[in-house]
């Protein structure tokens, strides 16, 4: 059984983040410290949590931390430096180069999904979907047959099958990397059966059903934050601070799924951006999404057409909010998120290749 892991008592929010060329000249010079291998960090935000309570210790800078850390206590420091160790190391996923970044194409295979009002069902327009969004540029198709928008109603597992598995065993023939977007054991069963590569679950394998299965299945995981359920999670959702409770969380579901197999290699995290969370932790959450690569594994991260992205506008309906997905997506890569889950594949594949041109000055 896994025995629940103490809380972390410092979390770093890499801040002053550099990419290409010059992330590699300030590391070398001494500028900055290496944020995996194809980012750096000139300056850390840290934070303390003892006694339930967060505490912000402030900004160190890169020139001045041998002198600005001797007045940190001894086991803080060693919880910085250990993450600090975590940060610089280059994580991995499932065979994928996540120095560039990843494009998950969201196929709902539902009859009232929030982002698409249904067109891609039933299967043949979801296949066809499927196909269009890999020859957009999408390295990972995740497939989903039960909606989890706020307030949605629970489908059966047996209707669940039937939407996703056709879906997902037709595209796995065509040579296609496939996530199964699922809560559910007996679906996640059936999807790796068909060939499925990825379960991305909203809970984060807490059934431990689930988290045995995905073990045994030898597949890779996507582990999401959720306060709550889809039908309750936007009811007054509280935290003592939203980035810092969530990489608690996220740290635990990690550790227990690396002591029931499965490695880190196989493991993504994704802070669960609009699931039981208030437009205030959104944007708490988007300002310290550095700080969830301090937890060793792949970052996920996935706010295409979310609700919040209207209403820090105008209001707009899902289907009009591709550019707020655009600067979503751009600042969570700037910070470095390395797997997008988006609606928009070739959309996003346009703004990261000339931002990433910008990025490398040529």
């Amino acid at each position: 059984m896994f025995k629940k892991q103490p809380p972390i008592q410092a979390y770093i929010t890499p801040r002053a983040l550099l990419s290409g060329k010059a992330a590699t000249e300030a590391v070398a010079a001494k500028w900055a410290w290496p944020l995996g291998a194809d980012m750096a960090y000139g300056a850390m935000e840290v934070s303390t949590f003892e006694n339930g309570t967060y505490t912000r210790l402030g900004a160190i800078v890169r020139a001045a931390y041998d002198k600005d850390a001797r007045s940190i206590p001894s086991h803080i420091r060693a919880s910085i430096e250990a993450q600090m160790a975590v940060l610089g190391a280059q994580p991995a996923f499932t065979g994928f180069d996540i120095t560039k970044p990843v494009l998950m194409g969201v196929l709902n295979v539902t009859p009232d999904s929030f982002s698409d009002c249904g067109q891609h069902w039933p299967h043949e327009a979801a296949i066809a979907h499927g196909l269009a969004m890999v020859e957009a540029g999408a390295a990972i198709i995740d497939v989903g047959g039960e909606s989890t928008r706020p307030g949605a109603k629970p489908v059966s597992v047996t209707e669940e099958i039937a939407r996703t598995i056709p879906v997902v065993s037709t595209l796995v023939a065509r040579g296609i990397k496939v996530s199964i977007d699922t809560r559910h054991v007996g679906v996640m069963t059936e999807a790796i059966s068909a060939g499925a590569a990825i379960v991305n679950d909203i809970t984060a394998l807490k059934d431990e059903k689930a988290l045995e299965i995905a073990a045994r299945g030898n597949v890779a995981v996507i582990l999401m934050h959720m306060q709550g359920t889809p039908q309750t999670m936007q009811n007054d959702p509280r935290y003592v601070w939203a980035p810092g409770d969530i990489a608690g969380f996220l740290a635990e579901r990690v550790a227990a799924c690396v002591a029931a197999g499965i490695p880190k290699s196989r493991i993504a995290i994704d802070p669960g951006l609009g699931f039981g969370k208030t437009d205030v932790h959104n944007a708490a959450i988007m300002d310290h999404l550095a700080m969830f690569r301090g937890l060793g594994c792949a970052v996920a991260f996935g706010a295409s057409r979310k609700g919040f992205i209207g209403r820090m506008s105008k209001g707009e309906l899902a289907q009009d909010r591709l550019p707020g997905s655009l600067a979503a997506a751009l600042h969570a890569v700037a910070q470095g998120a390395q797997i997008l889950r988006v609606h928009d594949v070739p959309e996003t594949r346009q703004a990261l290749v000339v931002a990433a041109r910008f990025n490398n000055g040529n």
